[in-house]
């Protein structure tokens, strides 16, 4: 287990957040998009094969990465690769881009960067639901999920991880285009976040106020979006807050029929995005916490 040098990456990502050059992620992204302009087809076996590429390219830049910082002093090489795993970590750039949903004067242009919906018609409403969806799902993909697999297998765990989720991001899709080509990310992607999306939930559990509606809706609703894993920290949320998430929304011009997660007890404003927004605090003590404990057992 790699204690120290997820502890070392969370802290960095705390502090530091994005450093101000060319992310993985966007690398990651070229390197997708240059696939898909030469060798695009909507069948099974392309989309395969750019799964296994990029997955295996990662694997091997990450691997040789560490290889190289074996001849390094052991804490220098810690601190090279703590500062570059922190940049799979996202936690600071997830809550700053929701919470600018709480300030923008174009909301639906801000929540548009963050969402694959629609959002020119969506209302005041609509905009805060999103907001909390988004970080309800992505404390999973964007926090938990490659904290997890860099505790697991070090740095080469979490690039492959984001590899994984930048192409379900890019290319997973349900649309005309997509539906075949991106099935293995999509696939690759379900099987990654199934158990990170269920401690995400179990993580928002434990920090609600009322703990057991949170614990109730995640148990009774967490199951029923078609995404085997986004609906239990989305339900935990919605328990914990006491709002309504998810139902209809519009993607690439249709209408996607959802069901609701969670009660209407409270509306879901900006003083429920605010709520949800304050429980990083409480993340990071956990987190760190269980990270401190993990380095000295270890």
């Amino acid at each position: 287990m790699f204690f120290e040098l997820a502890a070392l990456a969370y802290l960095v990502d705390m502090v530091f957040g994005e450093f101000p050059c060319k992310h993985p992620v966007v690398l990651m992204g070229d390197f997708i998009n240059a696939f898909e302009r030469r060798f695009y087809s909507d069948r099974i076996l392309p989309g395969a094969l750019l799964v296994v590429g990029l997955m295996a390219l990662t694997l091997l830049i990450s691997a040789t990465l560490v290889y190289l910082c074996g001849f390094l002093h052991a804490w220098l090489s810690l601190i090279i690769l703590a500062i570059f795993a922190s940049t799979g970590l996202a936690m600071n750039m997830l809550h700053e881009s929701v919470a600018a949903l709480l300030t923008a004067k174009q909301p639906r242009q801000a929540l548009s960067y963050l969402v694959s919906r629609d959002t020119e018609a969506m209302t005041e409403t609509e905009i805060y639901k999103a907001g909390l969806e988004t970080w309800a799902e992505n404390l999973s993909d964007g926090v938990i999920a490659p904290l997890f697999y860099l505790l697991l297998f070090g740095l080469p765990g979490i690039a492959v991880y984001k590899a994984i989720n930048t192409m379900d991001s890019m290319i997973a899709y349900k649309t005309e285009r997509y539906f075949y080509f991106g099935k293995t990310a999509a696939i690759a992607d379900d099987i990654a976040n199934y158990i990170p999306a269920r401690l995400t939930a179990l993580l928002i559990v434990a920090l609600a106020k009322d703990k057991k509606r949170a614990w109730q809706f995640l148990w009774q609703d967490g199951n029923k979006l078609d995404s085997p894993n986004a609906g239990y920290p989305i339900a935990a949320m919605a328990g914990a807050l006491g709002v309504a998430l998810g139902g209809d929304a519009s993607y690439h011009g249709r209408i996607k029929h959802k069901p609701t997660l969670g009660m209407p007890a409270n509306p879901v404003d900006k003083a429920a995005l605010t709520q949800a927004l304050q429980m990083k605090t409480g993340i990071n003590l956990v987190v760190l916490g269980l990270l401190a404990a993990g380095v000295l057992l270890s």
